[in-house]
């Protein structure tokens, strides 16, 4: 026990020793140092290590720099050597700020370039990157082909002209003005009869066309009801290219054989793949919901003026929003900007099928 004071005393007395050749700013730097230390081991009570912070070690740093021999006199929680690491990667950082150009590297590109760029390429799938660089040259947007090449990339888009290979919904896009499609729209009477409905509908206009109802359609009333439809597209001058249909048994070869003498390919869809004629499909849901539903079906006849009366509806008023809110047989009105106009609407309701349809038009 004597030996253990004795060995403490000494010690004290070296330290004292060491403390009077320190002057007032080392011994402020160490009180900082050893106060920030505390404020560390507060800050991360109850973790199995400690851990500093970027701006931990820069403080550190920053106040022991200047004591190389006393920082491995005193007590830190990391080594001596690792603060004076930490001094040299801080003046590293340093040197290198200042060192450092106002605009590194190749300057960023323009934001309406980048849209522009990324705009080609959804317009022009076949374009490579190249031709898009050339592209915007001739339009006197001065930029490097590397740099067309990395908007792509950023974009997710490929930049050789690999996105060539054409999609459905592409194909659907571009030929949209020369498309029909048709399908049969299965329903139920009241008395539990089952009847099919032919209905054509063309892809730019939205227009639809309903061909006819029956309870059996066989192959001779498919085949009449395709040659009505190219009588009633040719008085029309209505030039259709591609008819899309599924693959239902109901269509015999004759009701492709009549088209294709009209001049019109028929192509098929996937099998059980409904998006491929997702107009169709659309319409039929439409159909459903906005006239079957709400209605009794009394026999055929009351069908197929049920369907007519729709279709009237369908292309003469109901807007539509594959075609920005239009309609098939009518285009949009002029807004109306006169306030007085607007302060005093008068808009008379007609009804269709006994008030299952409603059509709103101002009044004469």
């Amino acid at each position: 026990m004597l030996l253990r004071l004795a060995y403490l005393g000494v010690t004290n007395a070296f330290a004292m020793l060491r403390q009077l050749q320190m002057t007032d700013r080392d011994k402020d730097a160490e009180i900082l140092a050893l106060r920030h230390q505390i404020t560390v081991l507060e800050r991360q009570l109850g973790k199995d290590k400690i851990r500093f912070t970027p701006s931990d070690r820069a403080y550190l740093a920053a106040l022991l720099h200047r004591l190389p021999l006393h920082v491995r006199q005193l007590r830190l929680l990391v080594r001596p050597y690792t603060v004076l690491r930490w001094h040299r990667n801080l003046v590293a950082r340093r040197h290198a700020s200042s060192r450092r150009p106002k605009r590194p590297g190749r300057p960023h590109t323009v934001r309406s370039i980048r849209t522009l760029v990324l705009r080609l390429a959804k317009e022009n799938p076949s374009w490579g990157y190249r031709r898009l660089h050339g592209e915007l040259l001739v339009l006197g947007v001065k930029v490097g082909a590397s740099t067309v090449w990395e908007i792509l990339k950023e974009a997710g888009i490929d930049p050789a002209p690999e996105r060539n290979s054409s999609t459905w919904a592409t194909f659907l896009r571009t030929q949209a003005d020369a498309l029909l499609a048709c399908d049969f729209m299965e329903t139920v009477t009241l008395s539990g009869m089952r009847m099919y409905v032919l209905v054509v509908i063309e892809h730019g206009s939205r227009r639809i066309r309903v061909l006819g109802a029956t309870t059996h359609p066989t192959a001779s009333w498919v085949a009449q009801a395709a040659k009505n439809l190219v009588m009633h597209l040719e008085d029309l001058s209505c030039r259709a290219r591609f008819m899309i249909r599924d693959r239902d048994g109901k269509f015999p070869e004759l009701f492709d054989a009549v088209l294709n003498d009209a001049g019109i390919d028929v192509v098929l869809s996937g099998v059980q793949m409904p998006r491929m004629n997702s107009i169709t499909e659309r319409w039929i849901q439409t159909c459903r919901r906005e006239l079957l539903d709400r209605t009794l079906i009394w026999n055929q006849r009351h069908l197929l003026h049920t369907s007519r009366e729709f279709e009237h509806f369908y292309n003469g008023h109901r807007p539509h929003q594959g075609i920005a809110n239009g309609r098939p047989l009518h285009p949009l009105p002029p807004p109306i900007h006169d306030p007085d106009t607007l302060a005093h609407l008068d808009i008379h309701r007609h009804d269709r099928l006994g008030g299952i349809l409603h059509e709103y038009q101002h009044a004469a």
